[in-house]
């Protein structure tokens, strides 16, 4: 966003003060919104910066709405940017005081404007600025309205840089930022507004061109649901797909289950799961619509190639194949995700431990090919990876997108906000989901909805997105109608009917 700014004005030839009263029209027109009373008691707290500029801008807006406003800044006014000082200067003409931090007399207010920091900051916010957003938070204002950013919440993936500020909303210019996607600064920011000011799509181009390296990612939204696969009037069971779980232990069968559940509510016609004999009882009661073939673990420990032809005959019948939910981590696992891995020439999702046995066993990633899939969290990560699991939640993109361009591969990297790093180098997040969804069993469904969209035909990188999507909006649903607290991964499966049910009547309007 800072090139696509520099393009629009320095290339293109906007002037920045004709989109820096966008930008402000446009915070006041959130603060407005949002007021009780022009009584209330605004602060516009600023730094001396463009972002701050956007502060100064907005409170000139609102003092001549008749608003009893406040600015206090912090930082050298007179090494401040170009347009804080003409900003400023305008204030000051109009009646409105500029008081700086350490003049200032602490109190109270109803409305907060929080422009201190914007895109630019980077590093820790440490000494005066600390103390002044602690100040600030304790002012206990009843509405807090970000500028571009929470200050203190990196734009480039959503840490916290030593302190920040929490936001009721967040009015950012252009295009969302990935520090307001991803957490913890997702959370910081409260609701996020995305403000036309005026950036043409040529300073995007423009920027990009002279950026080839920078993140860019994208998410999908309610009117993607018209890419779920079309259900043919004229069709039948193999119509829409065959898929292949292989998984589970012994008496393990619940992962197995989820993921056959979940495929099946996704719209696949035929579900087989491969899983040990102990299973079957169990299998066939909860789910009896499933194919279900078993095989002797002992015995396939003992002599795996007895069994290799029958394996890849499975595989060969599916159009999309689960690997890993539940399987253990016994002896015998290792040959048989290397059996499946080289077997399949369908989409292959691989998940749980068969991801722990790839990273025990490294060899096995000499068998990824391009229509690998894998799905760790961030513990699974940690362990394919080497790397710790701070290290990787704080760089979850980078962490994704170096693993599947160094393999070739699509990674999915869950979290509270996950990544998608696509084969063809595009990152997806996705912004579904929420915390009811924090459940043994969850990530099994997500397999079960992947492999069921693959084996329908979709795009498998299209595919991907809209079952992850998919995914965080069957949880969504649940949590609308049911709460945070008390859902079963069985019914994350289920409401996935529900999500669908609703998305096919908005594809077909």
């Amino acid at each position: 966003m800072k090139a696509i700014d520099r393009t629009a004005i320095q290339e293109i030839g906007i002037p920045s003060l004709v989109l820096m009263e966008r930008a402000a029209m446009a915070v006041v027109e959130e603060v407005k919104k949002r007021t009780q009373s022009q009584d209330d008691i605004i602060w516009c707290a600023c730094g001396c910066g463009n972002n701050g500029a956007d502060g100064v801008a907005a409170a000139r807006m609102l003092h001549l709405a008749g608003y009893p406003v406040v600015i206090v800044f912090i930082g050298d006014r007179e090494k401040g940017s170009r347009e804080f000082q003409l900003q400023a200067s305008i204030a000051e003409k109009l009646g409105i005081g500029l008081i700086e931090y350490g003049e200032f007399i602490p109190g109270s207010c109803d409305v907060l404007v929080d422009a201190v920091f914007g895109v630019g900051l980077s590093r820790s916010v440490e000494g005066e600025y600390r103390e002044f957003l602690q100040m600030l938070e304790d002012a206990a204002p009843r509405l807090t309205v970000a500028v571009d950013m929470p200050s203190g919440i990196s734009s480039d993936n959503g840490q916290i840089l030593g302190t920040a500020l929490r936001a009721d909303v967040t009015v950012t210019f252009g295009w969302e930022k990935l520090g307001t996607v991803l957490f913890p600064g997702r959370e910081y920011a409260g609701q996020v507004v995305i403000a036309d000011i005026g950036f043409p799509q040529m300073a995007f181009d423009l920027a990009q061109q002279g950026s080839p390296d920078a993140v860019r990612a994208f998410t999908f939204e309610p009117e993607d649901w018209k890419r779920l696969p079309v259900r043919r009037s004229y069709s039948n069971k193999g119509s829409f797909g065959k898929v292949l779980v292989v998984a589970g232990s012994k008496n393990m069968g619940g992962a197995a289950y989820l993921s056959a559940l979940a495929a099946y509510r996704t719209g696949a016609g035929l579900v087989k799961i491969l899983t040990v004999e102990e299973n079957r009882s169990f299998l066939l009661t909860r789910l009896p619509e499933a194919i279900l073939e078993t095989y002797d673990a002992d015995a396939f420990g003992e002599e795996p190639e007895d069994y290799r032809e029958r394996f890849e005959q499975d595989c060969e019948w599916a159009d999309a194949v689960v690997l890993g939910p539940g399987l253990g981590q016994e002896g015998y696992v290792r040959n048989l995700v290397e059996m499946i891995l080289t077997a399949a020439c369908t989409p292959v999702i691989v998940d749980a431990d068969a991801l722990n046995m790839i990273a025990a066993n490294s060899y096995l990633t000499a068998y990824y090919t391009e229509n690998i899939i894998i799905t760790p969290h961030l513990g699974e990560m940690a362990r394919l990876t080497g790397k710790s699991i701070h290290e990787i939640q704080k760089n979850l993109i980078p962490a994704a997108q170096e693993y599947a361009s160094h393999y070739g591969i699509t990674c999915i990297l869950k979290d509270a906000a996950t990544a998608a790093a696509l084969r063809d180098g595009r990152i997806y997040i996705n912004t579904s989901g929420n915390s009811a969804m924090a459940k043994a069993g969850s990530g099994d469904v997500l397999t079960g909805i992947l492999a069921a969209l693959l084996a329908q035909g979709m795009d498998e990188m299209e595919g991907t997105v809209l079952g992850i999507y998919l995914h965080g909006a069957a949880g969504d649903w649940y949590r609308k109608k049911k709460g945070a607290y008390s859902m079963l991964a069985g019914e994350l499966a289920d409401c996935v009917a529900d999500v669908l049910e609703q998305a096919a009547g908005k594809a077909e309007g």
